[in-house]
Order: C-alpha cells, then sequence, then structure tokens
C-alpha cells in the first residue's frame, strides 16, 4: 500500500534527513520526499498498519530534524 502525507520542512536538506528516516523505519518498504511540493510518499510493507507505522515515521523523523512536521 503506498500513500502519500503532507509535510513542513524548512530546506531541502532537512527533507533530505526525513527520508532516510523514514526509509529505516520498521514496516517502511520506500519512501521519497519531494520538498518542492512539501509530500512525503510511503509505501508500506505487506501485513503493516499504516497509521503506526506513520507515528513511528514521525518519531524518526523528529529525531533528525526536530522542527520538522508530517500531516497524518
Amino acid at each position: 500500500m503506498k500513500k502519500s502525507y503532507k509535510i513542513d520542512v524548512d530546506c531541502a536538506n532537512c527533507a533530505n534527513k526525513m527520508e532516510q528516516a523514514a526509509k529505516n523505519t520498521a514496516g517502511v518498504k520506500d519512501a521519497v520526499v519531494n520538498f518542492m511540493t512539501l509530500k512525503m510518499s510511503v509505501e508500506f510493507e505487506e501485513g503493516h498498519n499504516a497509521k503506526e507505522v506513520m507515528q513511528e515515521v514521525l518519531k524518526n523523523c523528529k529525531r533528525v530534524e526536530d522542527d520538522c512536521e508530517i500531516f497524518l
């Protein structure tokens, strides 16, 4: 399953950090952050709950960039 989320991030480097943090989250098959459109596309691994995984993605993103936001 693939979903798209609106994000709030200040710079392209921060967006790249968010993308890497999302990719390293359990349950995420792939993630792509587009800084120009301020969107994150996340593909989830089979059998994982998207809402639960996205809570972990948000936590991981906040660790690398504390002023970022993902609108779930």
